[in-house]
């Protein structure tokens, strides 16, 4: 039998070293909601990580080498980074992060995310030496936000990550005041229910942010605010509110009660007064619309034709009077 000679190190094969993880960056993926968002950010603290991108999961966009975390609502967690954020960053910060997750912007949930990590970064870098609080300071020795830095992180609007939440923060904030504004409602009545229905078609998913504004306005009378767009309805029964996910305005509308009688009348007379009080010698058309953007057209009672077989009749009862 011919003699194998013994196999040195240098002649053994080299055992091939694992190949690399192709997924460097990670997107996390939440269900839209505010408190989904906020569950998102407390996965980043607790898992190490710094994910990418942040957005909800029918709007993320993987980009190349990407994997993505998908990441469960949890309302305690949510709290507590929403309970940290206020005390350490006050306020208007708060605020700006609860508009910016109502925003239709791609990138909303990544600047919040960004915003958090700088806002709770910048609680960490204090000059207690010479501060004459110290010896009192509830935030001494690292133990809590110190009262001087609170808000001062969203104040610094140079900054990358606090400009672009304040940005959207703005824009979403503008909406709001749009909705304030261009709101109408259409009495609704029969089977025993009583309801004003308002039609709203926003760029943002505003209408949590607007219901208690219309629920002070309003007082005990129940009203419906249903967003079109993002198929969210806005439910207020007289004593407390509550968001009512809907598939489509068909389901929306078999479920509503018919207009009163009076409410075609009172649509009528509401446009009379609109183009009784305007000024044709001062039309701007360029001016109306950067004032009222033509979405909302559709949804104004003012700006809506009159029904033809309501004129003659409207004419008549505004004769007589």
């Amino acid at each position: 039998m011919e003699h194998i000679p013994n196999a040195s190190a240098e002649d053994a094969p080299a055992t091939p070293s694992p190949p690399p993880d192709i997924y460097d960056e990670v997107a996390y993926a939440y269900d839209g909601s505010l408190e989904g968002l906020l569950s998102a950010v407390f996965a980043a603290y607790e898992r190490h990580e710094h994910p990418t991108d942040i957005a909800p999961e029918e709007r993320l966009q993987l980009r190349l080498g990407q994997r993505v975390s998908l990441i469960p609502t949890d309302q305690d967690r949510a709290l507590r980074v929403m309970s940290t954020l206020r005390r350490q960053c006050g306020r208007a910060a708060t605020l700006a992060v609860t508009r910016a997750a109502c925003s239709d912007e791609p990138g909303a949930g990544t600047a919040v995310y960004r915003f958090v990590r700088y806002a709770i970064d910048e609680q960490k870098h204090r000059a207690c030496e010479h501060c004459r609080k110290r010896a009192s300071c509830a935030g001494r020795g690292g133990m809590g936000p110190c009262p001087k830095q609170r808000g001062r992180a969203f104040s610094d609007i140079t900054h990358p990550a606090v400009e672009r939440l304040f940005r959207i923060s703005r824009s979403v904030g503008q909406e709001c005041e749009h909705m304030r504004q261009f709101v109408r409602f259409q009495h609704l009545a029969g089977e025993g229910a009583d309801v004003w229905f308002a039609r709203v078609n926003p760029k943002a998913s505003v209408v949590p942010l607007i219901m208690d504004h219309f629920v002070e306005r309003l007082g005990v009378q129940p009203f419906i605010i249903y967003d079109e767009v993002h198929h969210l309805a806005g439910v207020y029964d007289g004593g407390d509110w509550q968001l009512v996910n809907t598939e489509g305005a068909g389901d929306l509308e078999r479920a509503l009660p018919d207009r009163t009688a009076d409410e075609a009348l009172m649509s009528e007379a509401w446009r009379t007064f609109y183009k009784s009080v305007s000024i044709d010698a001062r039309y701007h058309p360029e001016l109306r619309r950067q004032f009222v953007p033509k979405r909302f057209w559709k949804n104004l009672t003012e700006l809506q034709e009159s029904p033809a077989a309501l004129r003659p009749r409207y004419a008549e009862l505004y004769m007589a009077k």
